[in-house]
């Protein structure tokens, strides 16, 4: 049991732990710095879809234009990742 989810954390779930506070704490001090909360995700997560909603069919567009900036970002970050896992793979 303790191996499947040692294996599923990619560590002992200890490390883990302290690997996520220290990353959250890291994010939340760069979110206080920003002044932007969850709330503030949440409020433009919520107003997109209202957008959406209202625009009807033009806004498909503008969806499309999101998943396409998005998949800018997302894409060669993905990429990297798995390139450098596959070096430590290795």
């Amino acid at each position: 049991m303790a191996d499947k989810v040692t294996r599923f954390l990619g560590d002992t779930p200890g490390r883990t732990a302290v690997k996520l506070i220290v990353i959250s704490l890291i994010v939340g001090i760069i979110m206080s710095a920003l002044n932007f909360t969850p709330w503030d995700l949440w409020h433009a997560i919520t107003n997109f879809f209202h957008r959406l909603y209202e625009l009807g069919f033009r806004a498909f567009g503008r969806f499309g234009e999101y998943l396409l900036y998005g998949a800018m970002v997302v894409i060669p970050v993905f990429v990297l990742v798995r390139v450098m896992n596959y070096r430590e793979s290795r």
